[in-house]
């Protein structure tokens, strides 16, 4: 488990993170969210030592992650796919971190087996393409068979059958009862991979809840209605509370449910064509939640 209380961290004048208090649970695979310059790597560089925080703490499983006799066997992590070595290969790198922590070297082939590396372990790291290089850094976050893991954006530069392959060990790890808490921009991935999410913005804590939950928070119910009769049927929902948007011969209805516009359409013998509640995202959700937090807007393409 890690517990983050009341951390901030400020370089100079700029405060990254602002007294953020969460809990990253054990057995469960908690995505971490935010808009660029939000505090997510800066929070994490602080759970594992690399940043010292202004005030506040993260403890892991109860202690410091720096109080850890055998840090690699205990967290494990990937802040950064470019921190190797250009010159030595994926086999030496992992050996090398092994050694270190007194890791046999037979786990060092385990590893490379389990991210699909074998075949490449005796090349250069330097000719890595952005993927194998990921791969290599969940290696090593493995190399201890750690209880917590931390991934910033481990899927960045994979093809989709990586992007899957990354996904399902995520849940097989926390399906073990270990702590993995996962950085990421892709919402989509995040929305099927993720039980818990911690939503932060301009440093400050916005969420911690189920994907779910934060998803029902924070988005509006809409019903896709099509029927030839659509004028009608929109003034019928209009009178009992509904909020309707006609375009393209689609009636879009917020504050009622399917089943309702349903009845109604029945009992005013209104044919329909389609009556089917649109399933929210988790980018829609995000998007609402952050949209104060974002530090660059571009612009939408249009002459306007």
């Amino acid at each position: 488990m890690i517990t983050v209380t009341g951390l901030t961290k400020s370089y100079g004048d700029k405060v990254a993170v602002n007294d953020l208090s969460f809990t990253v649970r054990d057995g469960a695979v908690t995505g971490f969210l935010g808009p660029n310059g939000s505090g997510k790597s800066t929070t994490m560089r602080v759970m594992l030592g690399l940043d010292r925080p202004t005030s506040g703490e993260v403890l892991i499983d109860g202690k410091p992650f720096r109080a850890s006799a055998s840090p690699l066997r205990h967290v494990g992590a990937l802040l950064d796919a470019h921190a190797i070595h250009p010159g030595r290969t994926a086999y030496k790198h992992l050996w090398s971190l092994a050694a270190s922590n007194g890791i046999p070297r037979s786990r060092v082939d385990e590893v490379l087996q389990l991210v699909g590396l074998t075949s490449t372990a005796k090349k250069r790291t330097g000719g890595f393409s952005l993927g194998m290089g990921q791969r290599l850094g969940i290696a090593a976050a493995m190399l201890g068979d750690p209880s917590v893991l931390l991934f910033d954006e481990p899927v960045n530069g994979l093809d989709p059958e990586g992007i899957v392959w990354v996904r399902t060990l995520l849940r097989n790890l926390a399906a073990e009862g270990r702590t993995v808490f996962v950085s990421s921009h892709l919402m989509a991935e995040m929305a099927i991979t993720a039980d818990y999410l911690v939503v932060i913005g301009n440093g400050t804590l916005k969420a911690e809840t189920t994907v779910d939950g934060f998803i029902a928070e924070h988005t509006t119910e809409r019903v896709h209605v099509q029927s030839p009769d659509l004028e009608q049927l929109a003034s019928l929902l209009r009178n009992q509370g509904a909020t309707t948007t006609s375009s393209e011969g689609q009636l879009t209805v917020e504050g009622m449910k399917a089943p309702a516009i349903g009845e109604i359409a029945a009992a005013n013998s209104i044919v329909l064509h389609e009556l089917s509640p649109v399933v929210a995202s988790l980018e829609e959700a995000f998007m609402e939640l952050t949209s104060d937090a974002v530090e660059f807007h571009g612009q939408d393409g249009t002459n306007k």
